[in-house]
C-alpha cells in the first residue's frame, strides 16, 4: 500500500511561477594549491526557474557535483555572480551562507550523513529545533510518515536499511519546506528497487512542496524524469535541453 502524502504548504511566490530562483553567471572554481591547482568550473551560466526539475549529467570529473556544491552554498566560487533564492551568495561569508541555506535549501547526498546516536525522528527534528522552527518533532514525524517511515521513528540509523536511511535524509531535507532541493546521486548507494522508490518519493515530495529540484546523477533514466537536462564536460555546460 502506498503511503498517503500529507499536503505541504507551497513555496510562497513573490512574482510569477517563472521566477528565477538560481541565477549563476560566469562561475569559476579551482581547487588545490600552487602548481597543483586545477580548474573545475570554467565560466558557468545557468538560470533555473521556480518549480523546475533539472538534472545535471556528465562524466566523472566534469564538474557537476562541484557546481551543485557552489549553487547550494557548500563551496564558494572563485569568481562570477550567484543569486540563490533572493540571496547574493558571492557576498556572504560562511555564517551568512549557512543562514541563507536555512529554511530555503534542502540537500540530499549519496552518503546519508545521519547521526548514529540519534533516532530517525531526532535526525529530522534536531536541525529544525536548532533553526528555531516550532514543533520540530511533530513535523519530523509527519515527514517521516510521508516517506513511509512512520513506524520507524525511534529506530537508529544502524537499525535501518540503506533505502530507509536515504528516506530519513530526504525527510530531513524537506521538513523545513525549502524553496530549492538539491540531490547529489541520491540513489547511488541503493539497489534498483530502493532507488526507484526513493526517486518516486523525491519527485512527489518536491512537487507537493512547490520546490525547485536539481539532481546530479549518472542515471539517464532518473535524468529523463526531469523537465530539463544540463550536461557538463570539463567544467563547461555543453548542452541544455528541456522536455
Amino acid at each position: 500500500m502506498k503511503t498517503a502524502l500529507p499536503p505541504l504548504a507551497p513555496t510562497p511566490a513573490t512574482t510569477s511561477s517563472a521566477e528565477t530562483v538560481i541565477d549563476a553567471r560566469g562561475l569559476i572554481l579551482s581547487l588545490g594549491e600552487g602548481d597543483g591547482r586545477v580548474a573545475i568550473l570554467r565560466g558557468i551560466d545557468l538560470a533555473v526557474r521556480r518549480g523546475e526539475t533539472l538534472a545535471l549529467l556528465g562524466p566523472s570529473g566534469s564538474g557537476k557535483s562541484s557546481l551543485l556544491a557552489v549553487l547550494a552554498g557548500l563551496e564558494r566560487a572563485d569568481g562570477g555572480s550567484l543569486q540563490v533564492a533572493g540571496a547574493d551568495f558571492m557576498a556572504l561569508d560562511e555564517d551568512g551562507l549557512a543562514a541563507a541555506r536555512r529554511g530555503r535549501i534542502g540537500i540530499v547526498l549519496q552518503a546519508f550523513h545521519l547521526l548514529p546516536t540519534m533516532t530517525a525522528q531526532e535526525n529530522v527534528a534536531t536541525p529544525l529545533e536548532l533553526a528555531g522552527m516550532p514543533d520540530g518533532f511533530s513535523r519530523a514525524a509527519e515527514e517521516l510518515g510521508a516517506v513511509g517511515l512512520g513506524h520507524r521513528l525511534t529506530h537508529y540509523p544502524a537499525q535501518l536499511s540503506g533505502g530507509e536511511q536515504q528516506r530519513v535524509a530526504m525527510a530531513r531535507a524537506l521538513a523545513p519546506r525549502p524553496a530549492i532541493l538539491f540531490a547529489d546521486e541520491p540513489t547511488g548507494n541503493l539497489d534498483a528497487a530502493n532507488g526507484d522508490a526513493v526517486s518516486d518519493l523525491l519527485f512527489a515530495r518536491a512537487a507537493q512542496a512547490g520546490a525547485t529540484l536539481l539532481i546530479v546523477t549518472h542515471d539517464p533514466a532518473l535524468a529523463a524524469r526531469c523537465g530539463r537536462v544540463v550536461t557538463l564536460a570539463d567544467g563547461h555546460i555543453v548542452s541544455d535541453t528541456r522536455a
